[in-house]
């Protein structure tokens, strides 16, 4: 069966994981990825699909809505997979406007395109909107009895999943952010879900853990941490670094969309998440051990690049998705233990040093704006 399927913000970084696996896959289908190319966007990701047949690249911006009506028009769109996010939580504590103009209006834009071009006919169509953890709010931290928190790669996926507390994020849990990010996505959720219930538009809905891996914007911590390490820079850790994150690598985050586009209930939610749960400090050591081990220095030699600083204001304790409704219906599961994530994405950046410069000193941006400024 041959698709026209609309990815946005493929040129960032789970974007672009999906991106090319949509493209690699699935060949009968034409896959355009629609992105305005802001600071986190880079086709640099993607030089290796460039020539591919069934891969197309529009330059917008979602909140542009005559534009994005045009595209769904040009390329005939049947399927929605929606990326394109503000997402940094601390730029949107100094930013609020842009959170909510990008993750919002232009949600909302895609959503008014979608519902425009497919003018009622539903059939086969699927407007699939990815989503955050951090709408659901926060957790407490607490530790099961009998259950120790595990300090290291090699504690089994379980162990994890119940290191930090007997309470999880489900499809259920009422949303409550607390921060102008994941309030902004949390609006967006109840657009995607309001279009469902008011026109009948076939919506999706996920909510992912925090991702890791290749080509990750290094403002994030672990490609951050990686790069400080390298050149000897120090390590700013919130607080006492004892907030908790579930994480989950980007290739198995993008099989998870993979499935749930194609075998997913329409109007449904799912949570998507690694059973990986880490104090920030615990997985901090765990990047300087491994990143000191491949560049060859002494065991423990960046310990002294930690450095603590003034928690992030509303900094919630802990986030913890259960995904046992996707494992239990479609079959999903993560297929990498995380010492083998960590030590395929340390690796990665390690040996893409020319990529990471060229993000950090802003060549990347300059390099776009002259290609684009005359189109």
């Amino acid at each position: 069966m041959k698709r026209n399927i609309l990815i946005t913000g493929g040129a960032g970084f789970i974007g672009s994981h999906v991106v090319r696996l949509f493209v690699n896959k699935y060949p009968e289908y034409r896959i355009v990825n629609l992105d305005k190319l802001t600071y986190a966007g880079n086709l640099e990701n993607l030089k290796d699909l460039e020539q591919k047949e069934n891969y197309c690249f529009e330059r917008a911006d979602i909140c542009d809505f005559e534009r994005v009506l045009a595209i769904f028009e040009k390329y005939e769109i049947d399927g929605v997979i929606h990326l394109a996010a503000e997402s940094h939580v601390d730029r949107s504590i100094k930013d609020p406007f842009t959170f909510a103009r990008t993750n919002v209006m232009g949600t909302l834009s895609l959503l008014q395109a979608a519902k425009h071009y497919w003018n009622g006919n539903w059939e086969g169509k699927r407007f699939y909107h990815i989503s955050t953890d951090e709408v659901y709010g926060a957790l407490e931290l607490s530790h099961p009895e009998g259950v120790e928190p595990p300090f290291s790669t090699t504690a089994s996926s379980s162990e994890h999943h119940l290191a930090y507390g007997d309470k999880f994020f489900y499809e259920d849990t009422p949303y409550n952010p607390h921060s102008p990010y994941s309030a902004a996505k949390a609006s967006s959720d109840h657009f995607v879900r309001a279009f469902h219930d008011t026109y009948g538009l076939p919506t999706i809905v996920t909510n992912c853990s925090n991702n890791y891996g290749p080509y990750q914007f290094p403002e994030k911590l672990i490609p951050l941490f990686i790069n400080n390490i390298r050149h000897r820079k120090p390590l700013p850790v919130y607080g006492k670094g004892e907030n908790v994150r579930d994480w989950l690598y980007v290739e198995d985050h993008a099989r998870a969309i993979d499935l749930i586009f194609h075998k997913g209930r329409v109007a449904d939610t799912y949570n998507i998440g690694g059973f990986n749960e880490w104090k920030n400090i615990d997985l901090i050591r765990v990047i300087i051990r491994t990143v000191d081990r491949l560049l060859g220095n002494p065991e423990g030699a960046s310990l002294d690049l930690i450095t603590y600083v003034t928690d992030r204001a509303g900094h919630d304790m802990r986030y913890a998705i259960d995904s046992s409704k996707l494992q239990k219906e479609l079959g999903w599961e993560p297929s990498l233990q995380f010492e083998e994530g960590i030590e395929k994405t340390v690796k990665w950046y390690l040996e893409n040093q020319e990529w990471m410069d060229r993000i950090t000193s802003g060549e990347y941006e300059k390099y776009y704006d002259d290609m684009y400024k005359n189109r």
